[in-house]
Formats: structure tokens, C-alpha cells, sequence
């Protein structure tokens, strides 16, 4: 997690209603038309059932009780509203009380195309939709309680479950690949990567495998994971994930697929 954002999020009114001025709006409007056009045939039918249960609107942001209206009739889950930055144990707790931090930001169009924070957009698009199924919302709820539990250390391993899973997983379907992180559905570069392109590596979901694997969050990812179903986010809830951390850890982790990030001169 970045120490810095160049970010202020917006804070909303007495009545939970944040004032997005006209340009923040309009950049909603050009990412959500172009992502809804990038995803078609890529996305899972779960995030696209998800979507028709949201209804987002595509001219404006969404207020975030609109949002919640729909998962608490689905899941149970709720937006919760944060700053641009949250701490782990923050976001920890958020997840194991059904409450999805969204940073009450959007992008400048500077960073049109990719940031390294979660903005409105990419918390909204590219999870809410998932979290109106139920084996997402449980697997993510699960894991909201392990990381508040977890030691320092072990959240580090946490880390990666949650980044190959709720971020950048596939599913391998009877239809083909398709997308259920949210990491790469609010990607249009990512989307269109993460299936069609020779370079990465796909492997079957291995939960020890990818306790083991090190990310990096600034560049197109070197390896996925696939679940053949999203209901075995079900299985994967009740694994006894603690014990398989201890197993990582004695075995070590992965070469990384990738360079060490250069150091930007100072």
C-alpha cells in the first residue's frame, strides 16, 4: 500500500450525498462507456448479472447508498466511504464486517488509463458487481477476518491470495477464459492482456502456490490463476488458509516473474 497519494477524496454531506463536480463525472461517463464495450465476451456471466443488478449509471458517479442498496438485498454488504488511503488494519476490519471501502475519489485524466490507487471507479466497476454473488461476497468476507487476525508478517502472504483472486483472477469456463478481478475489469489494457495475450503464464488455482508468488502492482501481470467455477471461492473460504500460510513459509517463496522496480532518482 502507497504511504502518499497525490488524492483527496471527496467527503459526503449529512444526508450521505457526495457533491462530484461536472468533470469528475464526465470522466465516470468516458471510462465506465468504454469499459462496458472493452469487457463484452471477456468479463464472467457472475460480474455481468452483477451489473444488471447494480444498474450504474453511466452519465454521473454513483452515490455510494445506491450501491449498498443492492448488495444489502443480495449479500448483505454495504460501501463504506474512505479516504484515499486506509490502513490494513482498516481495511481488514471493513471486510470482516461486510463493508467494501470505496476511496471517494476519481481519476485526474492524467492517469486516465491506469493509477496504482483503487479510485470510484475502479472499487465500484470492478468489485461491486462480484460482490452481489455469494460465493465472492463470502470468500471476501472470510478474508476480511483472517487478515484482522492475521500477524504482520502473515498478512503479507495474506496479501497475494487476495491479489490473485479478488484482483486478477480468471475463470476457466466451458465457454473460454473470462474475468472476475476486479483489478483487471476496470483495466481496459488488462482485460484485453489477461486473455488474448501469449506473454503471462495461466495455472490452475493452488492456494499454497499462490501464497508463494510475488507482484508487482505497477506492471501487466507475468501469471494468473484459475478456478474452473466461481462457487469454488465457496471451498477456498473454508480452507484452513492459516495452516496453509505456515506451509508457504516453510517452502519459500517464487522467484518473481519479473524485474525489481527501478528506484526513481531523488
Amino acid at each position: 500500500m502507497s504511504k502518499t497519494s497525490q488524492y483527496v477524496s471527496r467527503q459526503s454531506d449529512a444526508n450521505g450525498i457526495i457533491a462530484w463536480s461536472d468533470e469528475e463525472n464526465q470522466i465516470w461517463h468516458e471510462l465506465i462507456t468504454r469499459q462496458l464495450g472493452v469487457i463484452k465476451g471477456k468479463a464472467c456471466d457472475e460480474f455481468l448479472a452483477g451489473l444488471e443488478k447494480l444498474q450504474l449509471p453511466t452519465d454521473r458517479i454513483p452515490q455510494l447508498e445506491e450501491v449498498s442498496k443492492v448488495l444489502r438485498a443480495t449479500t448483505g454488504w454495504e460501501c463504506a466511504e474512505v479516504p484515499a488511503l486506509i490502513s490494513f488494519d482498516k481495511f481488514f476490519e471493513l471486510l470482516a464486517n461486510k463493508r467494501f471501502p470505496v476511496a471517494t475519489f476519481i481519476r485526474s485524466r492524467e492517469e486516465f488509463d491506469y493509477l496504482q490507487e483503487p479510485d470510484v471507479f475502479h472499487e465500484i466497476f470492478g468489485h461491486c458487481a462480484m460482490l452481489t454473488n455469494p460465493a465472492f461476497a463470502e470468500f471476501t468476507h472470510t478474508y476480511g477476518k483472517l487478515g484482522l487476525a492475521a500477524s504482520k508478517q502473515d498478512r503479507v502472504f495474506l496479501a497475494r491470495l487476495y491479489w490473485f483472486t479478488i484482483e486478477f483472477g480468471l475463470l476457466n469456463t466451458a465457454e473460454g477464459l473470462r474475468i472476475y478481478g476486479g483489478g483487471i475489469l476496470s483495466s481496459p489494457g488488462e482485460t484485453v492482456y489477461a486473455l488474448e495475450s501469449d506473454t503471462p503464464e495461466r495455472k490452475p488455482f493452488d492456494a499454497v502456490d499462490i501464497l508463494r508468488t510475488p507482484y508487482r502492482i505497477d506492471i501487466m501481470q507475468p501469471i494468473y490463476f484459475l478456478l474452473n467455477n466461481i462457487d469454488d471461492l465457496f471451498d477456498v473460504a473454508h480452507l484452513d488458509m492459516m495452516a496453509l500460510v505456515e506451509q508457504a513459509k516453510a517452502l519459500g517463496l517464487h522467484e518473481p516473474r519479473f524485474p525489481p522496480k527501478q528506484k526513481q532518482a531523488s
